[in-house]
């Protein structure tokens, strides 16, 4: 990928690498970090060079009467205005500039605009949000029914106090998991990993891991939308599948009823109310209902936030056979390696280069117990 906005734009820091340098890079320092518990060579995805981010955020910056798309340039002390974006997927590039057109030829729909928010889909679906400094009224709404009749797409407009839904707030996905469709809804203002090819990829190795397993149940921490959990199900009798965001919740109980999976229980825990359901240190009502003694969990996915596992998660599922752990964060991946190497040894490694022409890094690892 090439952009003229390379060495401006903050928003891609490796530019100065061709993509195989910086996955080379990402490989070698992610390597170096697991060389204490793992000295086999890392299996390595690479994402797609362009057109790989199915959300994108644009600040909305005005001069006199004109609006521009802007990103905060790569000193982080000012910004920088845009004029292409290679990385999004071609459904937010495909519509991306005409609707910057549309809403510069409309006093309402220009009048206070500070941000815009893209979430696509691999099926040509694309949810946009306005952000304002602004109510919105009925006008607003009338000349933004006819950005979503334009460009086929669907708007919703935010303000302090106010969320309005014109159409929908979701897009649908597919994604083909080793040759089996499976479908998504993401929500707007939930979590949904940005680049759908590498996505993919990810679930794939880690239902690869589980299916290696060959018996048992699945316990689940951090599931989100269900992004792993309903892939994976396959590979399990039943499967337990906790997240603390009820939104979140929600949103994987549809995405079950949508693929038609049964052995499934979605629970509102937080990683530490798991940790005390399963210790029985404490009743949850949430858990009504759910019988936590007829699992037989052969297996734990844990995919934390960058800043890794509380210590009674580390507990609890340094009793399981067999972990899958999923990383935003190689450092605290490492951190956290290092408590459960005591009881378990890498088996399998990987990184999944979810965000090109950056620093950041997935990572995966495949524990079995010594």
């Amino acid at each position: 990928m090439t952009c003229k906005h390379f060495g401006e734009c903050g928003s891609c820091s490796l530019y100065k690498l061709n993509y195989d340098e910086q996955i080379n890079s990402k490989a070698i320092r992610v390597k170096k970090l697991l060389e204490p518990f793992y000295t086999n060579d890392l299996s390595v995805f690479s994402s797609p060079l362009s057109h790989y981010r199915a959300r994108a955020e644009f600040r909305i910056w005005h001069n006199g009467d004109k609006c521009d798309y802007a990103m905060s340039n790569i000193t982080k002390n000012g910004v920088v205005m845009i004029n292409e974006c290679s990385k999004v997927i071609l459904p937010i590039e495909n519509r991306m500039w005409e609707m910057l057109k549309l809403i510069n030829a409309s006093k309402l729909l220009s009048h206070r605009l500070f941000g815009v928010e893209f979430l696509a889909s691999s099926l040509d679906e694309v949810l946009v949000t306005l952000l304002y400094h602004k109510k919105l009224d009925d006008d607003w709404i009338k000349e933004a029914k006819g950005l979503e009749a334009k460009l086929d797409i669907s708007v919703i407009g935010r303000s302090r106090g106010q969320k309005l839904v014109l159409s929908k707030e979701s897009v649908n996905e597919r994604l083909n998991i080793d040759g089996k469709d499976f479908w998504y809804t993401h929500y707007e203002g939930g979590f949904t990993q940005p680049n759908p090819t590498v996505n993919a990829q990810m679930i794939s190795w880690a239902k690869s891991k589980a299916s290696s397993i060959g018996h048992g149940d699945l316990l689940e921490s951090y599931c989100g939308l269900g992004n792993f959990t309903l892939p994976l199900s396959d590979c399990f009798g039943k499967v337990l599948a906790t997240e603390v965001s009820k939104r979140s919740i929600y949103n994987a109980l549809e995405n079950c009823k949508i693929n038609d999976i049964d052995n499934i229980d979605f629970i509102r825990l937080s990683s530490e109310e798991m940790s005390e359901a399963l210790r029985g240190a404490r009743e949850f009502n949430r858990l009504k209902g759910v019988d936590l003694n007829s699992y037989n969990f052969s297996c734990v996915l844990v995919d934390p936030p960058r800043a890794g596992l509380d210590s009674d998660t580390i507990k609890l599922i340094s009793n399981t056979e067999h972990i899958i752990y999923i990383s935003c964060n190689p450092d605290t991946l490492a951190r956290d390696l290092t408590v459960l190497s005591q009881t378990h040894e890498v088996v399998d490694a990987a990184i999944f280069d979810q965000f090109p022409h950056t620093e950041h890094i997935e990572s995966g690892v495949f524990l079995k117990k010594r």
